[in-house]
Formats: C-alpha cells, structure tokens, sequence
C-alpha cells in the first residue's frame, strides 16, 4: 500500500518534491498551498491531490494532514516553527525544510508526548553538510574541525547584484540579517551574517567570496565536543559589500518608519523589489556548489576528508538546481522515515540520520540516482600540518 504523504507548499521546492515522489513510485502525494496557480500547475503536471489551504492557520493544517501517513514541510522560514507544531499536535511525522529560525528542539518534548518524529532541516545546507558530519562523527576516533560553503548562483551575471533567489528573498535577507553562531576552541561565539569575508577557488567556476552565515543550527547542541565549526555562504565576489551597504543603511529594518507620512517597514518594500530583481526567469540556469570538510583521527592518524558538490539546472525538467538538491535531499529523508531508519519519537537532526546505519548510505545513493554526486576525496596529514590546521 502506498504511503499517504502531503506536502505543505507547493513553490519552486516544494513542487520538485511533489514531483520526485511521484516519479519515484510508492507514495500516494497530494499537496497544500495558498497559491491556486502554483497548485494548478503541479496538478496539470503530475495529477496529484491539491488542498487550497492557508497554512498560517493551525487548523487548517490539522485539516490537510489528516488523512497523511507521513507530511513534508516546504514552508518559507517564517512560517515553519508554527507550521512544524501544528503538524505535530496532529499526530502526524514530518520531514521539514523550512528552516526556520526558532530551536527546533523546543518541539522534542511535544513530539515525544505525541509519538511523532520531526526530521528538521533536511535539505542541502543545512541538511546534506549535517548528514555528512554524522556519518564520519560515527566513524572516525574524533572529529576535530568541520566546515560547510555553500551557495546557489544563477549562471549568468547580471548587475548589481550577481545572483537570483530562488526561494523567497525574505528568506535569503535573513540569512544576512541573523548572527552567525561559529564554534571556535570548543566555545560558541557569535558574529555579525556577512563577516569573515574570505575568497574561495572552486573547481569549475573560478573565485568566489564566502561569508558568516548562521547554518550551524542543530550542530552547535548535538556536536558540542567538535572544537571549531563554521558555515559560509557562497557568492560571486562583490554581493557580502552591497548587502551590508543595504543592512546598515537600514533597507533590512523590521520597524515601520515614516515615509510621506505614511508607515513603511523597510524589510517588506526591500523584499519586494528585490524579489523583482532577483527573480530566477523561465529558462535562467543556476547552479549549486558545496564544499564539506572535516578533520580528525582515523586509527589515531590526522585525516582531512573533503566533498566538493557542483550542481546544476536539469533542462529536461526545468528543475532549478537548488530545488533539485534541497528537494532531493528531503525526499531521502522522506523514504529513510518511511523505512524506519528514522523511527523514534522526537525531534531529529539529520547529523542524527548520518550516524543512523544505513542512512548516509541511502542519502548519498537516492541523490546519485538524480545525478546530484559529491567529488570525494581523503588524505592523511601529520601531525605538524594538522596542528596548524587546527590552530
């Protein structure tokens, strides 16, 4: 019998998971959203199930889970805390990429309480960077350092901005605007989004600039005794200078201010014309680069292990590469659910599905069969050049 899956939000992401579970077979798939377009269009193409439903109301979430097996959260951030409570005061288990900025582990005990597992921020980053540190966190003597760069670029440049977003800009501004929690010697320490600019060589596309972002999340409670991480973006040099120009000239405000007499919140008009601007148009190609590394001991030897991820647009399907590898990525945690590999009652990290038997091995084969692959490399170091590293 196929299992019952409802999926909440039907955008860019969301209707590229709608779409995977239907191709991949066993899933009985219908999908929520307010937009009747965005569900019309995802009917025409697959023939799944539409709910018209505005998912800021609990009740009407109780309404369209109710019939679910399993519900997949693909909310923007904004809404996703209250929309993962909601589904679990349900009964219902959940896999949720909205990343939204609440802890999600305030939920652990109403799940628990419900019986219902919540498998939180399963997408690219976090979500893949996640599953990677729990797979060798599990399998290596001691992890000592682990980094993430990532980011999702449109192939072609265009100015001023050099990129497109290709989920809700909302979203990616509060990737600027929250402090970036790092871990350093073993202590959490906190530093402003876009800080510790630093420009990175990537095989394929050339230089790019990373930055301080705030995508450690879960990592920074369930790995407290790994003594340094970090997570950057990643954009094409010159972005971090002109979104720090708009933060600190205000543009990112959440507090109306006056403007000819009439209130204005900045972050809302800002959004707006952003979204124009930055707006992936029909046909427009981006990409998805990814690099991972992490050092510890192997059989008491210094080990450096790197993944380097470089994704781009399927033309086939018209699937943007951020959809495919963010989407993807939630659709393994959808099957690792379904199978059992994530089974107790609670909250769970993906690092949680890394260090699972067999859940880093069905991740990386589910997202090889969609041609997502990750370059992976090891080398041994002494000890001299892994102090340094280390320092």
């Amino acid at each position: 019998m196929a299992t019952r899956v409802t999926v909440l939000g039907g955008g860019r992401v969301g209707g590229a998971i709608v779409r995977d579970l239907v191709r991949s077979g066993g899933w009985d798939v219908s999908v929520a959203d307010t937009s009747a377009d965005a569900l019309a269009r995802l009917a025409e193409r697959t023939g799944v199930t539409t709910i018209h439903a505005d998912l800021t109301q609990a009740g009407e979430v109780h309404r369209v889970v109710r019939d679910a097996d399993l519900v997949i959260g693909a909310v923007p951030g904004f809404m996703g805390f209250a929309t993962v409570k909601a589904v679990i005061e349900a009964g219902k288990d959940m896999v949720d990429i909205s990343f939204f900025p609440e802890d999600p582990f305030q939920l652990d005990a109403a799940a628990k309480e419900r019986g219902v597992t919540v498998l939180v921020d399963c997408g690219v980053a976090p979500g893949c960077g996640n599953i990677v540190l729990g797979y060798h966190n599990a399998h290596l003597d001691t992890v000592e350092r682990f980094s993430c760069m990532v980011g999702g670029l449109p192939v072609e440049r265009h100015w001023p901005y050099e990129y497109r977003a290709v989920f809700s800009p909302v979203d990616v501004i509060e990737e600027y605007t929250r402090p970036a929690r790092l871990v350093e010697h073993g202590k959490t320490v906190v530093r402003p989004a876009l800080s510790d600019l630093e420009l990175v060589d990537l095989p394929g596309l050339g230089t790019l600039e990373a930055f301080n972002t705030d995508g450690l999340r879960s990592l920074l409670t369930t790995m407290p005794h790994i003594p340094f991480m970090a997570e950057k973006t990643l954009r094409y040099p010159g972005h971090a200078d002109r979104m720090r120009m708009l933060r600190e000239t205000g543009f990112f405000g959440r507090e109306p201010v006056e403007a000819d007499g009439a209130p204005v919140t900045p972050l809302s008009l800002t959004a707006k014309l952003l979204f124009d601007a930055w707006r992936l148009q029909p046909g427009e190609e981006d990409l998805t680069v990814m690099r991972i590394e992490i050092t510890g001991r192997r059989d008491g030897k210094p080990v450096r292990i790197s993944y380097d991820l470089l994704d781009r647009y399927d033309r086939d399907t018209g699937t943007t590469s951020m959809a495919r590898t963010t989407g993807y990525t939630c659709t393994a945690g959808a099957r690792a659910v379904a199978a059992g590999l994530v089974h107790e009652a609670g909250v769970w990290a993906p690092e949680h599905l890394g260090a699972t038997p067999g859940g880093y091995e069905l991740v990386m084969r589910h997202l090889a069969e969609r041609g997502i692959v990750f370059e992976i490399s090891e080398a041994f170091e002494d000890d001299e050049r892994a102090n340094d590293a280390n320092a």
